[in-house]
């Protein structure tokens, strides 16, 4: 129980020593909870480094096969990846479904990549509720490129895009039906489109589909003073296009970096931590309030029964905490 065991352990990039930090980050036990804060205070001076990259996607788009053959070409290159993969969380025990490090099966082998496949909770946003912690932990332990897998597309995906340096939605040929589907709001948060499973037969969709993005994207009114919004295509399964996908991230970092966007684009990430750490510690509170958790059932029994209206059982329950 000892934060200077698991500082140095990181430190050292002691595979082992990384996931249980992460484990105990992740601990709803209050004796865990001081302990991981105590790692993370002695770890924060050495993170911040690395190139942060949030990956979401409709589902059956590839993403866990794009960031495999995006993770090895990395490697390659000499760089080390954290994978940090968010589970859909089972309803039952709470756990993560899908077990990325199966989908990963040659990256996981790989001495210079760590995958961490952590259940949603519930919380929304596509991303673990500790996310931004375990990220910390990965950049102080030497991997100076981050991946977050959320889990799909959908409105609450802006909480990606506030803790990345760079969101990349992969999408699919046929962008007529997608872009019936997929929120404006997406398209506003990317800060690259990527057509996958460009190879085959599909290359030529895959073309069309980028040109009907490129103009869906005219629509929308850029974030960013100087950088324009690319639409790619690729292959995950060949490796074609990868190296154009990394480049465009490369541009985008130094564009950025020259504008002095990036480092108020993670200042105002730090002031979104805060406020998302104080909203989480006020719902754990008001849950843990003795006199809360003793009367919730038979408010909850009252709203049911049409005996109490929710937002006066909504207020009595807020007084209770306010005790």
């Amino acid at each position: 129980m000892d934060a200077e065991f698991y500082i140095d352990g990181v430190l050292q990039k002691k595979r082992a020593i990384i996931a249980k930090s992460i484990t105990l980050i992740e601990s709803a036990l209050p004796a865990h909870q001081q302990l991981a804060q105590n790692i993370l205070d002695g770890l924060l001076p050495h993170a911040g480094n690395a190139i942060r990259i949030g990956i979401s996607g409709v589902p059956g788009v590839g993403k866990s096969t794009f960031i495999e053959s995006f993770g090895m070409m990395l490697i390659d290159k000499g760089h080390r990846v954290a994978v940090l993969a968010v589970d859909p969380s089972s309803s039952r025990s709470g756990g993560s479904i899908m077990g990325d490090k199966t989908r990963m099966e040659r990256l996981a082998l790989q001495p210079n990549a760590f995958i961490r496949p952590s259940p949603t909770s519930g919380t929304l946003g596509g991303v673990a509720k500790k996310t931004r912690e375990s990220m910390i932990i990965c950049e102080a332990a030497g991997h100076d490129v981050i991946l977050i897998e959320t889990v799909g597309v959908g409105q609450s995906e802006t909480a990606v895009a506030s803790m990345v340096d760079f969101f990349l939605v992969l999408m699919l040929a046929g962008a007529g039906d997608e872009l019936q589907g997929i929120k404006k709001g997406i398209l506003e948060l990317a800060d690259a489109i990527v057509i996958n499973k460009a190879d085959g037969n599909n290359i030529e969709r895959a073309k069309e589909a980028r040109s009907e993005y490129e103009s869906a994207l005219h629509l929308i009114e850029s974030k960013s003073a100087v950088w324009s919004v690319p639409v790619l295509t690729c292959s995950a399964l060949t490796m074609d296009g990868l190296e154009e996908v990394w480049k465009t991230i490369l541009d985008h970092r130094k564009k950025l970096t020259d504008a002095a966007e990036l480092d108020e684009k993670r200042r105002l990430q730090a002031i979104d931590w805060m406020w998302a750490l104080v909203e989480n510690g006020l719902k754990d509170r008001f849950f843990n309030n003795p006199l809360v958790k003793a009367q919730l059932p038979n408010i909850v029994a009252a709203v049911e029964k049409g005996k109490t209206s929710p937002t006066a059982a909504a207020n009595e329950l807020l007084s209770m905490h306010n005790q």
